[in-house]
């Protein structure tokens, strides 16, 4: 097990007390007040104080020590590479949906990474499977109090269980009883696959799930996604149309039921289950504070709602703008284009199909640059506009192609938005750019 020096500092916050004392990126952090940090939460925990003690090393391999005086639990101001310093917690299960698996190869290593830790799961809301936790882990998950956990639950009765994760697991309820007690709250997830947890096998999970409430916060219900790399795998069945408006009035059922018994609709389905079988989207109330968002429910409402709130953009000189979306969220984006095209914006829909995954993949977030690229050679538009959640901080698309390679391959002015008032703000600055220009 890797030690702090996976404690890279990757950046120093401006006028924090880390940059006044002159630490620099680049240079790896040892200790704190003579302890080793063993990821950012002892890192927060240990440079709370007044004082803070802190060795480095430097790309030199010289060592120094840096006093500083703050306010208690005011931020030093170190940013690091990574969150985990002595050794990503990983997944030894071998579930036969699991999406990284299906990834084809050839892609930036970290996206093969099966993270399964406990800690990535309280700092960012990363789902964990609780099958690998250890007596000190739950000791720790206690004692500072990591809540919530995000939980990939997906089947509640061990014999499904066994099919989902490929072999036995600890009693995840008894798991979550025990975390629970111990007033940790949990966000659970249920990936739907036809043939193995659907029927009355989620209907059992979301009982068992609604019995554990309130330390179970809510529950979320997505649909199993497949890439077309699925050779030497069990074959699995997708998640067909009829199916999708089944699971949603089943939910909308329970959601019903446990409002009377426990005042919170505690299970939500995901957006995609909603647009890719033509219904209607519940309200922003219906989301009770939108918990899962990260699990990709509650998103569409929420653009919908800025939506409401977009004006036409007024431009020097009228732009073609492609906006560029998945085949899932498109009755969205071509809202989005009638609103624009209200005004100085002359707007289209570009459709992108997914060659990478495959066609069973429709979601925006999961388009490869080169797709996009594709699919854009030869448009005449001033500007085009790819969904940001496709893009890994800002710039890099799934496949390592970057937001200015787009556009050098596609011969046109590229930028990102992942909502309505995001799009709006990209036109006008491209406009001022032009009109400068």
């Amino acid at each position: 097990m890797k030690t702090a020096d996976q404690a890279a500092v990757a950046s120093v916050v401006s006028g924090s007390p880390a940059g006044r004392a002159g630490i620099r990126p680049g240079e790896r952090l040892l200790r704190v007040n003579g302890r080793v940090a063993r990821d950012y939460i002892d890192y927060r925990y240990l440079a709370a104080e007044r004082e803070v003690e802190l060795l480095l090393v430097g790309g030199s391999g010289q060592r120094h020590r840096v006093m500083i005086c703050k306010e208690v639990d005011e931020d030093v101001g170190l940013r690091f590479s990574q969150d985990v310093f002595d050794g990503l917690i990983t997944c030894a299960n071998h579930c036969p949906f699991c999406f990284v698996s299906q990834l084809p190869s050839g892609l930036r290593p970290s996206l093969y990474v099966r993270d399964d830790d406990y800690r990535l799961s309280f700092l960012h809301g990363n789902f964990i499977t609780l099958t690998n936790l250890t007596s000190a882990d739950r000791a720790r998950i206690a004692e500072l109090h990591l809540s919530p956990l995000y939980v990939s639950v997906h089947a509640t009765e061990p014999s499904v269980r066994e099919q989902i994760f490929g072999g036995p697991t600890p009693d995840v309820l008894s798991e979550m009883q025990q975390l629970g007690a111990e007033g940790i709250e949990f966000h659970c997830q249920i990936v739907v696959c036809p043939g193995i947890n659907n029927g009355v096998h989620l209907e059992r999970t979301v009982r068992d799930l609604a019995a554990l409430h309130p330390a179970v916060r809510s529950v979320g219900v997505v649909p199993v996604g497949l890439t077309k790399h699925r050779s030497g795998r069990p074959p699995m069945r997708p998640v067909t149309a009829a199916m999708r408006r089944k699971l949603v009035e089943a939910i909308h059922g329970w959601q019903s039921g446990l409002r009377r018994e426990l005042g919170t609709r505690l299970v939500f389905a995901a957006d995609e289950l909603y647009l890719q079988a033509g219904l209607p989207l519940p309200k922003r109330s219906e989301y009770e504070g939108f918990a899962q968002l990260g699990n990709g429910i509650g998103n569409a409402r929420l653009f919908l709602e800025s939506l409401h709130r977009t004006r036409p953009p007024k431009l020097q000189r009228p732009a073609a703008v492609a906006l560029v979306t998945g085949e899932m969220a498109a009755p969205l984006v071509q809202r989005l284009a009638e609103t624009l095209g209200a005004g100085d914006v002359r707007p289209e829909v570009c459709v992108v199909a997914n060659e990478l995954l495959g066609p069973a993949v429709t979601a925006a977030g999961l388009l490869a640059g080169r797709d996009v690229a594709r699919a854009l050679r030869g448009a005449r538009v001033d500007l085009v506009i790819v969904p940001g959640t496709a893009l890994k901080d800002e710039t890099l698309f799934l496949d390592d192609v970057t937001l200015d390679e787009v556009s050098q391959l596609a011969g046109v002015a590229v930028a990102a938005a992942s909502t309505p008032g995001e799009a709006t703000a990209a036109i006008r600055r491209f406009d001022r750019r032009r009109h400068r220009r």
